[in-house]
């Protein structure tokens, strides 16, 4: 496991190739694999899935942490155009280097 980052999110950037996720149409297996989506936050796009299209807006009050999760989905209102294939993707959420002292 890579300790500086969750893992829920080293296991999707090590799988790349599902993503990214269209919270209107996966099931709920795929979207508990997206990062910043949480059990409930899952159950209550389902639910709302059964009224009508979820868009990106929508995913906020759910409590999605879109900080993490937009790299992951589309949702009318929202595509990640390549984001999920950028070689440096792992460096947006990963922890800035810190240079130690010895003293």
């Amino acid at each position: 496991l890579d300790l500086e980052i969750d893992p829920k999110l080293a296991w999707a950037l090590a799988h790349r190739a599902a993503f990214p996720v269209d919270v209107n149409r996966a099931p709920r297996e795929m979207l508990l694999r997206v990062p910043g989506f949480g059990t409930k936050t899952v159950g209550r796009i389902l639910d709302a899935r059964q009224h009508g299209a979820v868009r990106y807006d929508h995913l906020k009050a759910m409590g999605a942490v879109l900080k993490t999760a937009k790299a992951f989905i589309s949702a009318p209102g929202w595509s990640p155009r390549g984001m999920t294939d950028a070689a440096t993707l792992r460096a947006r959420f990963a922890p800035a280097p810190v240079q130690l002292s010895l003293f």
